[in-house]
């Protein structure tokens, strides 16, 4: 059969097709023989499943590989670049819209500064528009075979909206899966922008073959991605790991955007250094501040950094201050969860060493000796990439599981089609 091909798999062959694509789509083995060993499965349903994920034009057969006695099996290689997946990750005053293909490589991207509390029009119609580029230069022969979004907030991952989130003014429950289903006819899912940054690193980054591991973005806002025992934790409603809103004082003049006051993001958040940085400047304590106002008009996080590295006594105190708040906060969850790797990543990250060696030194002093013996904590080697990719792997997964591939397999391809509400609450609840 030509790839692409409608198939029709039985629900005991999906049981058993998933794992063996899963194999050859990670890259864990490579040829029939190796499948075989790996999935326990019997050689007639392995060189089923492998033929059947040939004609979806998922698998193509290789050279030779190397023979371990008899005749030399062929290489089974996933064909990455059958469909391409359009992702975009949207922070509080930017955004990172890439095309990739089926293995989350960023084929090209495009970055913009926005402003996340302009509403959902605004921001999203200037996403579809980057869209429509990407998608016009980067698609070709391939197909649009789905769309992945991170948004700055709380997602209920079921529907795909955004759900009373602190930064987002008039996001609450705006149907943002709906809107690009409809706009692009492709399966579209929607999380929290930390959680697919932490999928981003367990795939291709310094977190692959982690078990447990947290991801902590400190932006504009604090959020963290947990992963436990290998897979994303989002929680039961969608929201776990918002660590920015942990209350670190009592004080009633201390207000954050959700609502509250104390909490972790508004005294140590990347708006909060600035707010501080600019507060400094205007009163006269730091010179390198006030000549950053007197060019600017105002100050940012970004600016306190440039200020601690070139020796300014105010800013260093600033990020000093910021980085023992999230250190503390950060050590009662590794002893709660007790993961073996902590990654940093976001842009209040980039101001160097001070602030994660803060971190790190509160993190150790405040977490039993066991929770750190073998704890490593690090900055993000995918930067801003991490979000982008990880939103792929998002669909990627969603679309080659167990229910992901009973939408679609039936028709060759989720080119050209939205996911079920069925299929969308029954993987949030698996």
């Amino acid at each position: 059969m030509r790839p692409n091909q409608p198939t029709t798999v039985g629900p005991d062959h999906l049981d058993t097709l998933v794992p063996v694509l899963d194999l050859i789509r990670a890259g864990s083995v490579r040829t029939r023989p190796e499948l075989i060993a790996h999935t326990g499965l019997g050689r007639a349903v392995v060189t089923q499943r492998v033929a059947q994920l040939i004609s979806l034009g998922l698998v193509e057969e290789g050279p030779l590989a190397q023979s371990t006695g008899g005749r030399a099996p062929r290489e089974l290689r996933f064909r990455a670049e059958a469909g391409r997946i359009l992702v975009a990750e949207l922070g509080a005053t930017s955004v990172n819209v890439a095309i990739t293909d089926l293995s989350g490589a960023l084929l090209d991207r495009r970055d913009e500064e926005i402003d996340i509390a302009s509403g959902p029009e605004a921001c999203l119609s200037r996403v579809e528009a980057l869209f429509d580029e990407l998608a016009a230069d980067g698609v070709g022969d391939s197909h649009l075979w789905g769309i992945g979004l991170g948004v700055p907030g709380p997602v209920e991952f079921a529907t795909g909206r955004p759900i009373a989130p602190p930064i987002m003014p008039g996001w609450d429950n705006y149907p943002v899966r709906d809107r690009f289903s409809e706009r692009f006819q492709v399966p579209v899912w929607v999380d929290n922008e930390v959680n697919v940054m932490a999928l981003g690193e367990l795939r291709a980054g310094l977190a692959v073959g982690e078990r447990d591991f947290v991801y902590v973005k400190i932006g504009t806002g604090i959020g963290a991605g947990v992963i436990s025992g290998g897979k994303l934790h989002r929680g039961a409603q969608g929201c776990a790991g918002d660590i920015g809103h942990v209350a670190v004082v009592e004080d009633d003049r201390v207000i954050c955007r959700c609502g509250n006051t104390g909490c972790l993001e508004a005294l140590a958040g990347g708006g909060a250094i600035g707010r501080q940085g600019d507060l400094a400047a205007r009163e006269g304590r730091s010179g390198y501040l006030a000549g950053v106002l007197e060019r600017r008009g105002a100050v940012r996080a970004s600016d306190v950094a440039e200020a601690a590295r070139h020796g300014d006594r105010v800013s260093f105190e600033l990020l000093s201050s910021a980085g023992r708040l999230i250190g503390e906060v950060l050590a009662g969850f590794v002893n709660f969860f007790n993961p073996s790797l902590v990654l940093l990543g976001g842009g209040v990250t980039a101001s160097g060493d001070l602030l994660l060696a803060t971190i790190r030194e509160s993190v150790y002093r405040r977490s039993l000796p066991l929770a750190t013996r073998d704890l490593r904590m690090s900055r993000s080697p995918l930067d801003d990439r991490a979000g982008m990719m990880g939103a792929s792997f998002m669909v990627t997964d969603e679309l080659f599981a167990r229910d992901g591939l009973t939408e679609w397999i039936s028709t060759g391809s989720p080119a050209r089609q939205a996911p079920s509400a069925a299929a969308a609450v029954r993987r949030d609840s698996a």
